[in-house]
């Protein structure tokens, strides 16, 4: 048994090593009689500016008398902890043909090939993309040369869009298995502190050694992982699964696809439309991405503890809700930088990256506005009961913001007094642009939709009141922000399974169930579970 002690608490200056202390004091023990000590979270509480301090959640194991002290203090912030020992799931019996195989290798498709690994399965990982050290290249080149290569950028390749993020860690989904994923990070060389930070990340710097430990870990266990390999068709046969079509040429026999595909992969979509896959649209998010100084964001938020040692760069998270539209903050990057993340040409797309150490000069975050299928019809001659027009609007946008921005991949920016004005910007202020390609100053109306323009004027007025100099003149915005999240959702079953298909798993967020790293890799754990319930292990 253990003991589970909520809201201790510790000023910014007392060491972290008082915790042993404080605790023993707590449960009115001895320090000798702690066996072990382990925080299961930490948070900051920044409510009062002038007295900033730690809250932690300490799991404790005693060398005796657990029991005894939890019913002598009777206090609701000491819980006895029962070990719960869940039984694993028994493999089924359906058998295999050829491999369970997985498209794509973000967190969903890793995850998923992961589990399937360790319990025999041996999956086959088809990835359209370079692994993550080709794939890096492609995108550095692409930010110094405005050579788009479409199958490796910022949305496709080893990782999926996520490894080139903040490696954000955070979700708002309650389940067992997040703690699962945190745990497989730290043992494929992930920070420990991620197991119980209260906004855990690991920064894309090492984000990229994680990605690869965990392929090499599949691959170790009897696993494949292909690269370059974009799967061009699919194949049913009766109402399940046939096979794939990898590059147009090789026809791989299968009666298991994980469809881990992520947000951008639109031309798959068209495939699986053309296969009679069903896809419905769904709510999502565009707006642009908003850059201040960090030191700004840390004097608002930690007041004159500022650039304290025990604290790394502030962030932050807003929301303002109109009548009609919500307008808020995703995806906050502190001490990042903007990237170009276009996945197809003639396109101008907008996301943030942070390394872990989270030491640039600017923040970043998305500010977006909600749209959705009330908004998508009549573009490109696109029906608004498609289901890919929210695809469609999308593209408008991007397409518009690399008009705007001169037609050469170059990003539209405007400053934030010019943008509330409703004048074009034709300078830089005190905020440069962190973006990895060109900018040009003007006018971010001429790339988004009024409605959406009109949302984010009262969202920014709204937020300036939330943190002083949020909505300073010199504030940059840069366009367009348009891969929030999915448009679409595959519909599937309680087995995990597309409806009326037989062995097709869609999953993760490109399929319309996650929204983030932790999330997506959930889902896909989920969907091995369900293969696992049904199938028997390849011998």
């Amino acid at each position: 048994m253990s003991l589970k002690i909520n809201n201790i608490r510790l000023s910014i200056d007392q060491d972290i090593n008082l915790l042993r202390e404080i605790v023993s004091k707590k449960l009115r023990t001895r320090e000798s009689n702690i066996k072990n000590l382990r925080i299961l979270k930490e948070s900051i509480d920044a409510r009062r500016k002038g007295k900033l301090s730690f809250i932690y959640s300490i799991l404790v194991d005693l060398y005796h008398g657990e029991d005894r002290i939890v019913r002598k203090l009777t206090d609701n912030d000491v819980q006895l902890i029962v070990p719960q020992y869940e039984k694993p799931i028994q493999p089924g019996t359906e058998k295999i043909v050829g491999r369970p195989i997985i498209i794509g290798t973000g967190p969903a498709g890793l995850f998923a090939g992961l589990i399937l690994s360790l319990q025999g399965y041996r999956p086959l990982l088809l990835e359209r993309g370079g692994d993550v050290d080709d794939r890096s290249k492609k995108v550095h080149a692409f930010w110094q040369t405005n050579v788009l290569d479409l199958e490796s950028n910022v949305q496709f390749g080893e990782g999926g869009a996520g490894t080139f993020s903040d490696g954000k860690l955070t979700t708002r989904i309650n389940d067992k298995r997040s703690e699962q994923v945190l745990k497989a990070f730290v043992e494929a060389g992930a920070p420990e502190e991620i197991l119980y930070k209260g906004k855990p990340h690991i920064g894309t710097d090492l984000l990229k050694d994680v990605v690869k430990n965990i392929r090499n870990r599949i691959i170790s266990l009897g696993g494949e992982v292909r690269f370059h390999s974009k799967v061009t068709d699919i194949r049913f046969s009766n109402g399940a699964v046939k096979s794939v079509v990898v590059n147009h040429q090789e026809e791989i026999l299968c009666n298991i696809v994980v469809l881990a595909i992520g947000h951008s992969a639109r031309d798959t979509y068209e495939i699986l439309l053309q296969r009679g896959i069903e896809i419905i649209q769904k709510p999502f998010s565009i707006g642009v991405r908003i850059e201040h100084l960090q030191k700004t964001i840390d004097i608002a938020q930690y007041g004159d503890y500022a650039g304290h040692p025990r604290l790394k760069a502030a962030d932050y998270q807003l929301v303002y809700k109109s009548p009609d539209r919500t307008c808020y903050s995703f995806c906050m990057c502190p001490g990042g930088v903007v990237v170009a993340a276009a996945s197809e040409y003639n396109s101008v797309v907008t996301n943030g990256m942070s390394e872990f150490a989270r030491d640039r000069e600017n923040a970043n975050s998305a500010l977006v506005v909600s749209v959705g299928p009330g908004d998508f019809g009549g573009i490109d001659g696109v029906s608004s009961a498609h289901p890919l027009a929210g695809v469609a609007f999308q593209k408008r946008w991007e397409r518009l913001a690399f008009e705007v921005g001169g037609s050469n991949y170059t990003a539209p920016v405007q400053k934030v007094g010019d943008f509330l004005q409703g004048v074009p910007s034709k300078s830089i202020g005190s905020v440069k642009p962190s973006y990895t390609g060109n900018v040009i100053p003007t006018d971010l109306t001429k790339c988004l939709p009024a409605y959406v323009i009109n949302t984010m004027k009262n969202g920014l007025r709204y937020f300036a009141k939330k943190i002083e100099g949020y909505a300073s003149p010199d504030v940059i915005m840069t366009g367009v922000e348009t891969r929030t999240s999915a448009p679409i959702r595959i519909p599937r079953n309680e087995t995990g399974e597309a409806v009326k298909l037989k062995g097709l798993y869609p999953t993760g967020e490109g399929a319309g169930y996650a929204g983030g790293i932790v999330s997506a890799a959930v889902d896909g754990i989920r969907i091995a579970e369900e293969i696992i319930k049904k199938y028997a292990p390849i011998a």
